[in-house]
């Protein structure tokens, strides 16, 4: 059976295209050796289970490996600490292949309630029995952690943990646990009431007693002072990478590529799978499968050769921002779950506030937590582009039905793709019409705050359906948006920037123009939103060297 691209669930290597892990799993087992409990806790689809089942069989030569996954058990396993202890036996029997002699029967007590007594003391003890007749060390792995974190007999559990932990090497336990999930569990809230146990999986979502007055607290109510974090602080950092880098894609491509002989330029298509996605699991494997199987069959990609081109990538990248799946579902639950993170990203996406990646900021902390967002020199950023093209296409669609600049867009969108190319100089010319007439009297603080979304807004109708345009994260500020444009296999490079003089200005063509070299092309759009009263609006057309640039100053 031939190899495919799996975005569903657990890959294979004998059966999936997937990234060489030999050299994470190393790192793992570093850790492991090193005797670490640590978490792995990265965002939906990001390969954690794809990552444990291999850790499982990499460690299997030198540790007896107990590999669970919390999915298994149902919520009454966690209703009382009898439950759990009998749920968590019957776990380790199905997992373990044989174990010491007299410890499966004590399990089996467990499991069946004969036991004299059914508590975690028992069941830590007869752990640590068996440990202590092993002649090498138990790793015990847990994935889908999150399914107990809101439930206090498991936080009870990760404190024994904690307890046999600190008594190494006195007292025989686990070689290493390791814990997965989205959630990072050394930040669940400690106390919890038992009417709240089956409430959202979330940290924030924990209530907490304050301890002066006795009464209940949600997670924005407190300070971190007031509040008990969970026993799991023993847990080493787990920093190794788990995002794709464009080596690991090209990994990828060339066993692909030995299938089935596209002739695609390995180095140049991994490089670019790479910038939309930074490397998202999920993503660039979903655009791979595009590749591979939705796109070649077309008029325009009729060939496996032909999809694996820029113009493939570019039409992979347009099925992909307009679908709905698991991932942009979640992504979308969870700013509608924070309301304070909706804002924030709102505001770094719209008006190029700089936001410091600050880990004590509860936001930010979620959100990176979520895959969402990452660290890139000390500042917070979207963690890539499909998804601000997603954030863009959602936050906009709330202003679509009352937005004039939108409807003037729809309005006039045959006149601006001439034999189906788009005419990026009509648009300019266009909007800035539409803009004066709606807007120009209004002030600067307007202008900086909404001239550069309502471009957006204008120009979304006109390129929905046969292209895709985000914004370059590495130019975007208060000053300055580069937004570049995918239509039908050809690139376009708009900067809007708010006005700040001559000098300033001429800066800005010259940056425009350095960025033109970076996606060869000869051809620049600039936007300018001027706040100088004997401003002349229009456009215009200038030669810098070799490259033409088109302004339009509203």
């Amino acid at each position: 059976m031939a190899k495919y691209f799996n975005v569903n669930g657990l890959c294979r290597p004998e059966k999936h295209y997937m990234v060489d892990l030999s050299s994470r799993l190393e790192q793992i087992k570093k850790m492991v050796d090193n005797g670490d409990y640590f978490t792995i806790n990265r965002g939906r689809q990001y390969g954690k289970t794809t990552t444990l089942n291999a850790l499982a069989e990499y460690l299997r030569s030198d540790y007896e490996v107990v590999s669970l996954d919390f999915q298994t058990m149902s919520t009454m396993s966690f209703e009382d600490e009898q439950a759990f202890v009998a749920a968590f036996s019957e776990e380790l029997l199905d997992s373990v292949a044989a174990f010491p002699e007299g410890i499966e029967e004590q399990f089996l007590e467990f499991v069946e309630g004969t036991a004299r007594i059914n508590s975690l003391n028992s069941l830590f003890r007869v752990i640590k029995s068996w440990c202590g007749k092993m002649d090498r060390g138990v790793v015990l792995i847990i994935d889908e952690v999150d399914t107990a974190t809101n439930n206090q007999v498991f936080l009870d559990f990760l404190a024994q943990l904690r307890a046999y932990y600190l008594k190494r090497p006195k007292a025989a336990t686990f070689q290493s646990v390791i814990l997965a999930g989205v959630y990072d569990i050394r930040n669940i809230r400690r106390k919890i009431r038992p009417e709240e146990e089956h409430k959202t999986n979330s940290p924030w979502n924990t209530r907490v007693s304050n301890e002066e007055n006795g009464s209940l607290l949600t997670f924005d109510d407190c300070t971190r002072d007031q509040m008990a974090f969970t026993p799991f602080d023993i847990a080493a950092d787990f920093n190794v990478e788990m995002n794709f880098s464009a080596s690991d894609i090209a990994g990828i491509l060339r066993e692909y590529e030995a299938d089935y002989h596209t002739g695609m330029d390995i180095g140049d298509m991994s490089n670019r799978i790479y910038d939309y996605t930074t490397g998202y699991p999920y993503l660039a494997t979903r655009l791979c499968k595009f590749m591979d199987e939705k796109i070649p069959g077309s008029e325009e990609f009729p060939a496996k050769a032909d999809a694996w081109t820029k113009d493939g990538l570019v039409e992979a990248v347009k099925l992909l921002v307009n679908e709905t799946n698991a991932l942009f579902l979640s992504l979308k639950g969870k700013l509608e779950d924070y309301p304070k993170l909706r804002i924030v990203l709102y505001d770094l996406l719209f008006t190029g506030k700089p936001i410091p990646y600050t880990a004590m900021n509860d936001y930010i902390e979620i959100a990176a937590m979520f895959g969402f967002i990452r660290n890139e020199k000390g500042t917070a950023v979207i963690h890539n582009r499909i998804f601000e093209t997603v954030l863009y296409n959602w936050f906009m669609s709330d202003e679509y039905m009352d937005s004039k600049l939108y409807d003037a867009g729809l309005q006039g969108k045959s006149q601006f793709i001439t034999g189906g190319h788009l005419n990026v100089r009509r648009i300019l010319e266009r909007f800035v019409e539409s803009f004066d007439d709606l807007y120009g009297d209004q002030d600067e603080a307007f202008l900086e705050e909404a001239g550069r979304r309502y471009f957006m807004l204008f120009l979304k109708p006109i390129i929905n359906g046969e292209g895709n345009s985000y914004v370059e994260a590495r130019t975007r500020n208060r000053e300055r948006t580069d937004l570049v444009i995918d239509y039908h296999g050809e690139q376009f490079v708009i900067e809007c920037k708010i006005w700040r003089g001559n000098a300033y200005h001429e800066r800005g063509e010259q940056q425009l123009t350095d960025y033109l070299d970076y996606y060869h092309l000869k051809k620049g759009y600039m936007l300018s939103f001027n706040f100088n009263k004997k401003k002349q609006i229009g456009v215009r057309e200038i030669t810098l060297g070799d490259k033409v640039l088109v302004e339009a100053v509203v």
